[in-house]
Parts: C-alpha cells; structure tokens; sequence
C-alpha cells in the first residue's frame, strides 16, 4: 500500500513508549504469575493472526522460536481446535486470547471464562487476560499505521 498513514509510536511517542512500559509489565506478571514465554508468546501470535497484524505476528513467531516453540505447532496455531498439538493449557489460552480479541460481539461468555478458569489459577488467568489487552492495543496501532512487513532476505534478517 503506497498510502502514507500516520505513524503512531513516532508522532506521539510518550503514549507508545508508556504502552510499551506496560507490555513489559504484563510480561514479568505473566513471569510472576506462572505463565511460560511459550504460553504467552501462543498468545500473542494467536491475537495477531486475529486481527490480521503481519507485523506483529512477525515479531511473536521470532519470539516464539526463541522460547522453544516449533515450527509444526506455530503452522497450526490459527487451526488450534483441529490440533492435537496443544495442551489443554495451550487451548485454554487460545480461546481465551479468542474471546478477548473479539470481545466486542459478546464479551467473555461465561462458558469461555469457566472452561479458561478450570484450567488456570485466578493470577495464570489475569496475567493471560494482560497479555490479550497488551497486544490488542499494539495490533490496532500497527495496523492503524500500515507498519510495513518486509520480506526476510537470505539470513533471516528484513530487507
């Protein structure tokens, strides 16, 4: 797309900077309160392929490799229910991370929040829920801006 657009982080960047702050604070909640890279890193992937954030998406699948996670199951995080790769804590992540990116059409229905909370602790849970409003949050202001997504050259890097 040649259309320029308003790039959020640069022209008000006290705002991105104070919502990157409180991505690194969800982080060492989700540290503190029992959720792995991993786990949080499904997450984030999950929300962005959502919401249709390349960039995004981009950014977590490198994290995700970084905490271990394989190629096999990141290919199938979009099909999590068809899989029989994830845990039953991946899955309750992942529908939550569904229900929290679609809040709008019926919030978090009380099936969603029992099935997600007979699976996590009342902190797992609330650390989850940070890391779904976190990355929403980043995905609407890149996806707002159009941040270009760049193919990877030979060694991995963006051209």
């Amino acid at each position: 797309m040649s259309e320029t657009r308003v790039h959020l982080s640069k022209t008000e960047p006290t705002a991105y900077r104070a919502l990157d702050d409180f991505s690194r604070t969800v982080g060492e909640i989700c540290r503190a309160n029992g959720i792995s890279e991993r786990l949080k890193e499904l997450v984030m992937i999950h929300c962005s392929q959502l919401n249709g954030c390349g960039f995004c998406t981009r950014i977590h699948v490198d994290r995700a490799l970084k905490a271990g996670v394989d190629t096999d199951t990141l290919m199938q995080i979009a099909t999590w229910r068809e899989s029989g790769v994830f845990d039953d804590r991946e899955q309750a992540a992942l529908e939550l991370a569904e229900a929290f990116t679609f809040i709008s059409e019926e919030g978090i229905s009380d099936e969603v929040y029992d099935r997600v909370g007979s699976v996590f602790t009342e902190k797992e849970y609330a650390a989850l829920s940070w890391a779904c409003v976190s990355i929403n949050a980043f995905n609407r202001i890149v996806i707002a801006g159009r941040y270009p997504v760049p193919p990877r050259v030979a060694d991995g890097a963006t051209a």
